[in-house]
């Protein structure tokens, strides 16, 4: 459920929405004077954000800052973009944590503070900066918040540049300099906004940073004249990293390239005032710049990219006997058990993606007639040379037809529906299919590792997978799955995308079990991600969307074209 490495996004995925968002704002968000928490430096701040579902009040996370490292004052890189509506209260919530450990629970760390306000509030507030004081933590100033939004452009063209510098002034006593680059776009009322940070280079006065990439409008707003200041610091561990110069530029200046107009003097405004003989402190020069167009998931979608989708059913024995009322697996004549609700609710938006509407039908966990034998990867509609259902309804159907011949059994294994899927998705891999797998489970993962090396293997491949927990267990392993905050790892081998996304079905449903509250909201949570994890897959593999197909609709789908990889965005400081 990863975001983009610099923006934690809302996506255009949602065909239920009631109104069309009238823009996108961004909103960054800085902190003065936090609570330090700390007992030997200061605190790690990061801030999560909220909104407040319109029909049930409920506040939701909506994303997270990046984690800075001992300060009280951070200024977060990563920007939280939400789609503005002028007629709508847009309730907004920002929690601050000092974060102790790498674990994504938030009871885990140190609470700092909270603010409270609209989306309408930022944007009417002069030069739409909004400063707030937080609470929360009786007897406690808490320090200030100041959030600040920008209407972005529908810009979509993304940068790639590389920065070196010379000579940077040395400000460690017993070594050179660590070098770090501080990226700002300047706003219409002479303020500046941070938008980028390179990683450290140590001990140097010579730095090659890495290439990066930044959407355009991050870095401007489309305003090709705006000013872009850029900041040289000496990192520090303690958070107090040393001022070295700055320099300005704009995007006009940078898209010349490599040239000798691209070479910056920085320049230390304190120094020039005090030394006569001052003349910079290095220079900082571009070395390379490219820029291209960013591809969305509709691009792909016009460009005759099919989605195929596999449903996988938890047949397990804890999901209580299918003919008593308690079972989540009950077939009441009046109304659907939360299996059949999860799999309509996402079903019915992700067949309008798939050209054929038949979908495999996957069952995990039961003893199959005649033998008793126990399957984890059983055709719903027992045929196993090919599992495919004709429709949502089709697979309702098949699913009624194993809960009366199968037994309910154990124990919950994910690996083998995950490498089913992987396999078909393997087979075709030039962009013209992309595979999802929702698996609905009750419960608590019986093979962890082995589902976890599926999941890594499976994160090079078009596909991505959906978990929608049933049931009142406990979901703590389904949360790891979801690579949301700490990308998930197997034998030591990171997964190259996070390709999981993991929602508790009870989030869902009044207190009862038996009413969704939101059928809309449940679909448009659980498929948030697929779009961005599509892009993310065809960027890694170099592949541009093709044209939309002039041929007959009939006609099969073209393959997208391919380009080299895109280099990779980097973590930030």
């Amino acid at each position: 459920m990863e975001q983009p490495e610099d923006m934690a996004s809302l996506s255009e995925f949602d065909s239920l929405a009631g109104s069309i968002p009238a823009t996108k704002v961004e909103i960054t968000v800085s902190c003065r004077n936090l609570l330090d928490k700390d007992m030997f430096s200061k605190s790690d701040p990061l801030c999560v954000m909220y909104t407040q579902g319109m029909e049930n009040k409920q506040w939701r996370e909506f994303g997270r800052t990046e984690v800075i490292d001992n300060t009280l004052n951070p200024d977060f890189v990563r920007k939280f973009i939400v789609d503005y509506f002028f007629e709508e209260k847009q309730n907004l919530r920002f929690d601050l944590y000092d974060v102790d450990s790498k674990s994504p629970d938030l009871s885990k760390h140190d609470f700092l503070g909270q603010a409270f306000c609209t989306l309408g509030e930022i944007v009417g507030s002069p030069g739409s900066r909004l400063e707030k004081s937080l609470t929360g933590v009786p007897g406690k100033k808490c320090g200030t918040i100041i959030l600040s939004a920008e209407e972005l452009s529908n810009c979509r063209d993304v940068a790639t540049m590389q920065f070196c510098a010379n000579k940077l002034d040395k400000k460690d006593f017993f070594g050179k300099s660590d070098p770090f680059l501080v990226f700002y776009r300047s706003n219409e009322d002479g303020t500046f906004t941070i938008c980028h940070k390179t990683e450290v280079m140590k001990n140097t006065l010579n730095p090659v940073w890495q290439t990066f990439s930044i959407p355009v409008r991050a870095l401007c707003n489309g305003d090709y004249d705006r000013t872009i200041k850029v900041e040289v610091y000496d990192w520090d561990r303690d958070g107090s990293h040393d001022f070295i110069g700055e320099f300005t530029t704009s995007y006009r200046e940078l898209a010349r390239g490599q040239s000798q107009f691209n070479i910056y003097e920085v320049v230390n405004p304190k120094k020039k005032m005090k030394k006569k003989k001052y003349v910079n402190s290095g220079t900082v020069t571009l070395l390379s710049f490219a820029v291209e167009s960013e591809c969305t998931f509709l691009d792909y979608i016009k460009g005759g990219t099919q989605i195929n989708f596999t449903v996988a059913i938890d047949f397990t024995a804890s999901n209580g006997n299918p003919s008593q009322s308690t079972s989540l697996h009950y077939m009441s004549p009046y109304q659907l058990n939360a299996y059949a609700l999860a799999l309509t609710a996402v079903g019915e938006i992700i067949q309008h993606y798939d050209s054929d509407k038949m979908f495999p039908a996957l069952g995990f966990g039961a003893k199959l007639p005649p033998d008793g034998r126990v399957s984890h990867e059983f055709p719903l509609n027992g045929n196993q040379e090919n599992p495919s259902c004709c429709g949502i309804d089709g697979i309702l159907e098949a699913y009624h037809h194993s809960l009366r011949t199968v037994q309910l059994y154990g124990p919950t294994n994910f690996a083998p529906v995950v490498t089913h899927v992987a396999r078909n998705a393997a087979e075709v891999q030039d962009g013209s299919q992309y595979s999802v797998l929702l698996i609905i489970t009750d419960g608590v993962i019986s093979d962890m590792a082995q589902t976890k090396e599926a999941i890594v293997n499976a994160a090079k491949l078009p596909m991505s997978i959906i978990i929608i927990g049933v049931g009142q267990a406990e979901f703590d392993a389904m949360v790891e799955l979801d690579g949301d905050d700490v990308r998930i790892s197997s034998r030591g081998k990171l997964a190259e995308r996070d390709i999981v996304q993991f929602v508790p079905f009870r989030d869902y449903v009044d207190r009862t079990g038996n009413h969704v509250l939101s059928m809309a909201r449940l679909a448009r949570d659980v498929l948030a991600e697929i779009p961005d994890q599509l892009v993310s897959y065809m960027k890694a593999q170099g592949i541009r969307p093709r044209s939309p197909p002039v041929a007959p609709a009939r006609s099969p789908p073209q393959s997208p074209a391919r380009t080299p990889p895109a280099s990779p965005l980097h973590t930030h400081i």
